[in-house]
């Protein structure tokens, strides 16, 4: 076995030692490898059909040919560069291979579109040479609006540079048989179409043609990949029901979130840290329901005991050899909290990584007596975004909302008990009960100097209030984060950050048609109102700051007054 899995102090080992014990009674394992869909309900609804995860590290094998053909036509073809256009379990997973593993010479470079922010869709359309470019259109419901989006754009954009009979050559699709997206990627005469097994859920479809057909053009050796994986899955269902797999960590994980140590959060190696993202999806989608949740919290950094409450427990993921962060994780041990350590070989085991995770996040889900596959609150927000937009359609206009408080280069939306624009915030977070956490939703533009300020100001917010932060990109955390913000317990302190588009891009209502009724930043809007209410409707506190004009300035401004 290449996973290495440790636990402590001595009460973590001996919780794992009961985990362990439960699993064996419930005969917990076994029944997964069986795919028995009572393990998590009598009833088979969205259970049943979403088990096919479980045989995807071999079932992948016999797709390598395929894989490798059509890898080989396009690199033929001249092409350099990909654009993989797809939200949450579509687009996580080849994001992690690329920033891990990288570009192979002579192989595609790829990037990954999940924003419908105009300055995001605008930051990778500027960049790409049209002829040299594989767009990936990938969405497991042919549907998802974000994703169908950025195709019609992108196709239209092609078009118009190459031509109508060359445009379909640029494209490639990763849907369930029968979509929406199947049926139009053959009448557009798309260069291939992957048909992916219907029985996975997207956050489940990393070792599935989502996570391997990318990884292949980028020039990942896709059957190590697989071959870790299948390893994986032969340690988690050989010898003894409940050996210390990913179902123990799961289970673990189920029972100290019983005793409200929910706050799960991830230490890795650098080489690694981009996995965070995908575990993060993983966990939250699964495991946020009902009342229930696992936060995972990935990207702060860890500090001394004293700023952290009985909610917390620490995962590390690093490679062989590796001690980062070894003395922090010791002092937290020292001081009680619960230390989960997972040590793998090289980064190939990240295909093992994501078996493990997935044993782990179903094996949770039963211990809570919850489905950890389906998503019933993600949703509600689509509903709302939904109705806003055919509004604006109806109208011509959003509506328009009037600020709580306005000054010093921001707007406050939302209940605040200040007079200050610039105590807004620490108010809001004043009201923070046991338990709460801090969700930072930043529906801006993605860049690594805005990843830096809103690091900042979530480190702030922790060491201020000793509350746990969480930060997210919108619309992209919609599709992550965004059950958990709703099905969870309610202890969440959402806050929501938007700006002015400098510029706007309009979504073409049709493929090969220039006419819209929509554009990007409007869609954006629409989800930020719909997210807001969603959150509302459900009993959540959130409120909403809008930065005027210098955004960089407004949350640094913010970051001071805290």
């Amino acid at each position: 076995m290449t996973t290495s899995l440790t636990f402590r102090p001595e009460s973590c080992r001996a919780a794992a030692g009961e985990a362990r014990k439960a699993l064996a009674t419930g005969r917990v394992v076994e029944r997964i490898r069986r795919k028995d869909h009572t393990v998590w309900n009598p009833e088979p609804v969205e259970i049943a059909n979403r088990l096919g995860w479980l045989d995807s590290p071999r079932a992948m094998q016999a797709r390598l040919a395929e894989i490798t053909d059509v890898v080989e036509d396009v690199r033929a073809d001249g092409f350099n560069c990909a654009l993989l256009l797809g939200m949450g379990g579509s687009s996580l997973a080849p994001e992690v291979f690329r920033k891990v593993f990288g570009q192979a010479e002579g192989f595609l470079d790829l990037a990954v579109l999940d924003s419908t922010d105009p300055g995001a869709v605008l930051a990778r359309a500027e960049r790409l040479d049209l002829k040299r470019t594989l767009f990936i259109v990938s969405t497991k419901s042919g549907g998802t609006v974000e994703t169908f989006s950025f195709m019609k754009y992108f196709y239209n954009l092609v078009m118009e540079k190459l031509g109508t009979d060359e445009a379909g050559r640029h494209f490639l699709a990763i849907t369930d048989p029968g979509s929406a997206l199947a049926d139009l990627s053959r009448e557009r005469r798309f260069r291939h179409t992957f048909l992916n097994d219907p029985e996975i859920g997207g956050r489940y479809s990393a070792l599935s043609c989502f996570g391997i057909v990318p990884a292949a053009l980028i020039g990942i050796d896709v059957k190590l990949l697989l071959d870790r994986a299948a390893a994986a899955v032969a340690d988690e269902f050989a010898g003894t029901d409940g050996q210390m797999g990913g179902a123990v960590l799961g289970a673990l994980l189920g029972e100290f979130a019983a005793q409200g140590r929910d706050k799960l959060t991830f230490l890795f190696s650098p080489r690694l840290a981009a996995f965070g993202d995908w575990v993060e999806q993983l966990l939250a989608e699964s495991l946020g329901k009902e009342g229930e949740g696992i936060l995972p919290v990935v990207g702060e950094e860890i500090g001394p005991p004293s700023v952290y409450g009985a909610d917390r427990l620490f995962c590390s993921i690093r490679l062989a050899g590796d001690a980062t962060g070894e003395a922090k994780l010791e002092a937290l041990a020292g001081a009680g909290h619960p230390v989960i350590d997972i040590t793998i070989t090289d980064p190939w085991d990240l295909g093992g990584q994501c078996f493990f995770w997935e044993m782990a996040a179903a094996a949770a889900g039963w211990r809570l007596a919850i489905n950890p596959f389906d998503q019933p609150d993600v949703e509600a927000a689509k509903i709302l975004a939904r109705k806003m937009i055919a509004e604006y359609r109806e109208k011509g206009t959003m509506p328009a909302e009037t600020p709580s408080l306005k000054g010093e280069g921001v707007s406050v939306y939302g209940l605040v008990r200040t007079e200050k624009p610039a105590e807004a915030l620490a108010a809001f977070l004043a009201q923070a009960k046991p338990g709460a956490y801090a969700a930072l939703q930043a529906y801006l533009t993605p860049s690594p100097e805005m990843d830096g300020l809103l690091q900042r100001l979530r480190m702030r917010i922790r060491d201020r209030f000793h509350l746990v932060t969480t930060v997210g990109y919108g619309p992209r955390f919609l599709h992550s984060t965004g059950q958990l913000h709703k099905g969870d317990a309610g202890f969440g302190l959402f806050i929501q950050f938007t700006a002015d588009d400098p510029r706007d891009l309009p979504i073409p209502d049709e493929l090969g048609r220039p006419e819209s009724a929509l554009t990007f930043g409007i869609l954006k809007q629409a989800q930020v109102f719909g997210d807001r209410q969603a959150l509302l409707n459900a009993g959540r506190r959130a409120i909403r700051i809008h930065l005027c004009g210098d955004q960089a300035g407004g949350i640094s401004r913010l970051t001071a007054a805290l």
